[in-house]
C-alpha cells in the first residue's frame, strides 16, 4: 500500500476496493474442494467461507457489487448465494491467492492479534448459532453471520494498519484504565466503532449488523443473543477464570431461560467445585 488512509472516509473508500486476504488454511481447504468439485456441494463449501469471518465478508462484497445474484433476499445465506453463483464462478471471481500470513509476514505481532480475533470471532458465532437454534429463531443464520463480523472492521484494520493498531494494544497494555475509543481515536482520528458502522452501511451487510450498533435495540433478543455470545466469547478467551464470566452465565440463563450451572454446561466450562467442608 502506498499510503495509508488518514481519514474514516478514506478507509472506507480503500478498503472497498482492497482484495481482502483470507485464512491460508481457507485456501488450502477451497482449493481442494475445487480440484474434486463434483465430488462436493455448496454446503461444503459454506462451511469453509463461514468460518472465515474474511472470507465471509469478501464473498458479502463481491455479492453486492453484482445485485442480480442478491435481489431476492438479504444478504446471509452463504450457501444459497454459492448455489446461485455456481461453483466456476464463485471459484474464478473470488480469489483466495492473498492470504493472511503473507499479508503479514512482516509483522508478526499483528498476525497473533488477528488470529486471536478470528478465533474470537469463530467461538462467538458458535455461541450466538447454538442459542439461536434453542431460541427457535427462524433467522439464525443471520445471527450467526453477523455475530462472525461484528469484529470485521478490527480485523481489516489489523491486516491493512498493523503499526497504528499495535501502539493502539501498546498504550493500553501499559494503561488498563484507558477506554478503547479514546485511544483509538487518539492514534487511528477515528473510533472502531465508526468504521464498523460504514463499512455496514457501505457494503449493505446484514441488517442485523447495524442494529447491534444501536444502543436502543439493546433488549431485541436476537441483539442479546449477539451481544451475549461475544461478551463470553472475550471473557473466555484466555480460560474460564475470567471474574466476569458469573455475570455472562447469568445473563445468558436469562436469554435461554435456564440456570446459570446449565449454562456453563452447554458452553463447555468447567463445573464449580462445591467448597470443602474442613
Amino acid at each position: 500500500m502506498e499510503q495509508t488512509p488518514k481519514t474514516l472516509t478514506g478507509w472506507v473508500r480503500f478498503l472497498s476496493h482492497a482484495e481482502i486476504p483470507v485464512l491460508k488454511q481457507t485456501a488450502r481447504d477451497l482449493s481442494r474442494l475445487r480440484e474434486e468439485a463434483e465430488r462436493h456441494d455448496a454446503r461444503e463449501v459454506a462451511g469453509i467461507v463461514t468460518r472465515d469471518p474474511l472470507m465471509t465478508i469478501k464473498l458479502l462484497r463481491y455479492m453486492q457489487g453484482h445485485k442480480r445474484l442478491s435481489q431476492m433476499q438479504e444478504l446471509v445465506q452463504v450457501e444459497q448465494a454459492i448455489m446461485m453463483m455456481g461453483f466456476n464462478t464463485f471459484f474464478n471471481e473470488i480469489s483466495t491467492e492473498l492470504v493472511v500470513e503473507t499479508v503479514l509476514e512482516k509483522h508478526m505481532n499483528a498476525l497473533v492479534h488477528l488470529m486471536q480475533t478470528v478465533r474470537r470471532a469463530q467461538r462467538s458465532a458458535d455461541f450466538a448459532f447454538d442459542w439461536a437454534v434453542r431460541l427457535r429463531d427462524l433467522h439464525w443464520e443471520e445471527v450467526r453471520i453477523s455475530t462472525l463480523l461484528t469484529y470485521v472492521s478490527e480485523m481489516l484494520m489489523w491486516c491493512f494498519n498493523p503499526e497504528p493498531m499495535l501502539e493502539i494494544r501498546k498504550r493500553q497494555n501499559a494503561d488498563k484504565t484507558l477506554r478503547s475509543a479514546d485511544v483509538q481515536k487518539e492514534v487511528l482520528g477515528f473510533v472502531g466503532l465508526e468504521l464498523q458502522r460504514a463499512l455496514t452501511i457501505e457494503w449493505k451487510l446484514p441488517e442485523l449488523l447495524k442494529t447491534l450498533m444501536d444502543p436502543k435495540q439493546a433488549a431485541n433478543p436476537r441483539v442479546r443473543n449477539v451481544l451475549l455470545a461475544v461478551n463470553l466469547a472475550r471473557h473466555s478467551q484466555h480460560g474460564w477464570h475470567d471474574a466476569a464470566l458469573p455475570d455472562d452465565f447469568k445473563q445468558i440463563g436469562e436469554l435461554l431461560r435456564m440456570e446459570p450451572l446449565h449454562v456453563m454446561e452447554i458452553v463447555g466450562a468447567p463445573a464449580i467445585e462445591p467448597p470443602q467442608i474442613p
